[in-house]
């Protein structure tokens, strides 16, 4: 049974920024650890931060949106953790990939791992989050398949873990908590849940922040800056071979001015979602987009909603496809970054797609907004 604290190579990068006297906290995940509602268990770990070594310049890059999964964030991690200079990352996915096959999301979380540590390197820890489907493998003592999952790679690269859901659940086993203080919709946790999910983190940064350190524990494996000589060639080389042969640590994207363009297309700066940082867009039935890339994988990001077009593709000159993407109730006209995979399994070599923008034929679909955030390759 994978116990709530795993503590296994530990936290070297961030005792070298505490002593530095700065450090950047990334987190990366879904709803339950956006920053936006201002309540979710980030805060009371980065008070806990400020208050624990007020002599360091605390920055945070709170780099999760709802609804969102482990395959946008390796098209992410880049430009929202990595260039930003996160330390000390915390993962989240053990909820929003719940119910992907077991092959994508070992190849999504893997690539984003592999991202994080690669190069200079970083600390990252693996938090598990609950959702109600988890109930009956955790009241029977068994450890939920997404968690086991992403305990294997905690293991292989010697991550720390925090099963944060195990911790509430507990709590509420020992009457500390209620259910309906918890989670009172099954997923998403109140103020008073958020802090028992922080309460788990936070044990688990005493035990590798202070309570070792204070014990005379380990030094960090490796310096960082100059005197650890080449660092980045010492962490990028220290990383084992991937569990997933085909993980996704390789992207890129296709730039908006590589693509030809048939009909009244905009490139423009997008205000609406600090996370997209220009769309193409279009909302003319009949707009037509075509680009090559290099790569056995696509997939292409939207700012997504009720109003959102649907489309149609082919590859490779190949059968046309027409998509069909659901709109749950909870989603607005815009303003959902969604993922639309295209294909991973792709001979590697050179592709080309074509689209054209249709109105789509569900009654949820009320508009034709297309609004490409990316084209995200997979190497």
């Amino acid at each position: 049974m994978t116990q709530i604290w795993n503590h296994r190579k530990g936290l070297a990068r961030t005792l070298q920024r505490i002593s530095e006297g700065t450090l950047t906290l990334g987190f990366i995940g879904g709803s339950i650890t956006d920053a936006r509602p201002r309540h979710n268990w980030p805060e009371p770990v980065i008070a806990w931060f400020a208050e624990v070594f007020p002599q360091v310049t605390l920055k945070v890059e709170n780099a999760a949106i709802g609804a969102t999964g482990s395959d946008l964030a390796v098209f992410r991690a880049q430009r929202d953790l990595i260039d930003r200079g996160a330390d000390l990352v915390f993962v989240e996915y053990a909820v929003n990939d719940y119910d992907e096959s077991q092959e994508k999301r070992g190849r999504t979380r893997e690539g984003l791992i592999r991202q994080l540590l690669a190069g200079e390197g970083r600390d990252v820890v693996l938090t598990y989050t609950y959702i109600q489907d988890m109930y009956e493998a955790m009241m029977n003592g068994k450890v939920p398949d997404s968690i086991a999952q992403l305990e294997q790679l905690g293991e292989h690269y010697g991550l720390g873990s925090v099963w944060m859901g195990r911790y509430a659940l507990d709590e509420v086993q020992k009457g500390r908590m209620r259910w309906q203080e918890w989670l009172p919709d099954g997923l998403h946790p109140t103020e008073r849940g958020s802090l028992s999910y922080a309460h788990s983190v936070i044990k688990f940064l005493e035990q590798e922040l202070v309570v070792q350190q204070g014990e005379g524990g380990a030094e960090p494996e490796a310096k960082l800056g100059s005197e650890a000589g080449s660092n980045q060639e010492f962490i990028g080389l220290s990383r084992p071979d991937p569990l997933y042969p085909n993980n996704w640590e390789r992207v890129e994207h296709v730039p908006f001015e590589n693509m030809k363009r048939q009909g009244p297309w905009v490139i423009r700066r997008w205000v609406n979602l600090e996370w997209i940082d220009r769309v193409l867009e279009t909302a003319a039935v009949g707009a037509k987009l075509s680009f090559n890339f290099e790569g056995r994988g696509l997939a292409l990001g939207f700012d997504f909603g009720k109003a959102s077009s649907e489309f149609r593709y082919r590859l490779d000159g190949g059968e046309w496809k027409i998509t069909s993407r659901d709109r749950p109730s909870w989603v607005g006209s815009e303003g959902w970054f969604r993922l639309l995979v295209i294909a991973d399994d792709l001979a590697e070599g050179s592709h080309d797609i074509e689209i054209e923008v249709i109105h789509g034929s569900s009654e949820s679909c009320t508009g034709t907004d297309f609004r490409l955030a990316f084209a995200g390759v997979i190497r």
